[in-house]
C-alpha cells in the first residue's frame, strides 16, 4: 500500500468507483491524519483571525475540502501547518 504525506496526492474523483479503487491502494501518513483529527494538540488553543479570501477561490477550497471529507477550515490550516514545515526544513 502506498503512503502518501500530502493531502494534494488525493485526486478529484470521477466516480465512487475510482475513489474507492484509489483507497484501497492508498494510505495517509500518519502525520496527516494527526493534524486532520480534531482536539489534537496544536488546535487545542486557537486564536481567531480574519482572513480575506476571494469568493471563487473560497468556493474551490470548500470543494477540495468537501471531496477529502474535510471541514475547510481545517484543511486550510494543515496547508499552513506543511508548508511551515517545508519552509523550516529549507532553512
Amino acid at each position: 500500500m502506498r503512503t502518501f504525506a500530502n493531502w494534494d496526492d488525493v485526486p478529484l474523483f470521477d466516480s465512487e468507483g475510482a475513489e474507492a479503487g484509489f483507497w484501497s491502494e492508498n494510505r495517509p501518513a500518519l502525520r496527516l491524519m494527526e493534524g486532520a483529527m480534531a482536539g489534537s494538540s496544536e488546535s487545542s488553543e486557537s486564536v481567531t483571525i480574519t482572513l480575506r479570501i476571494d469568493p471563487r477561490m473560497l468556493a474551490r477550497i470548500k470543494r477540495l475540502a468537501r471531496s477529502r471529507y474535510l471541514n475547510y477550515q481545517s484543511m486550510i490550516k494543515q496547508w499552513l501547518s506543511e508548508r511551515m514545515e517545508d519552509e523550516l526544513r529549507e532553512k
